[in-house]
């Protein structure tokens, strides 16, 4: 499985992991949706699970991936500072023209 992460979205998830609360937690993305030809993402702080695979990044950060879920493998996680300040995730592998957005 594959997982992008720009440049601003390593910083804010650095900054995240060094935390108490993540000690021993790593950043799972998942699906919250599906609308048949592609996903809603979110992020949250877990641990490894069954199913699990430790997609290694370019930026030093490690991300949980579901490898039963074929929308996971090629997300791109984005974080913006405008128009508004926010993570982006989307997998422009498995979506219709490669754009569709979501926060």
């Amino acid at each position: 499985m594959k997982c992008k992460i720009n440049r601003n979205a390593a910083k804010v998830l650095h900054n995240m992991l060094n935390t108490d609360e993540a000690k021993g937690k790593m950043v799972r993305v998942y699906i919250t949706h599906m609308h048949g030809d592609h996903a809603h993402y979110e992020m949250k702080l877990d641990t490894p699970a069954a199913h699990d695979e430790i997609v290694k990044t370019d930026k030093d950060i490690d991300i949980l991936l579901d490898s039963r879920e074929e929308f996971l493998d090629g997300v791109w996680i984005k974080y913006f500072y405008v128009p508004e300040e926010g993570f982006e995730i989307t997998n422009p592998s498995k979506e219709p023209n490669g754009h569709h957005h979501h926060q």
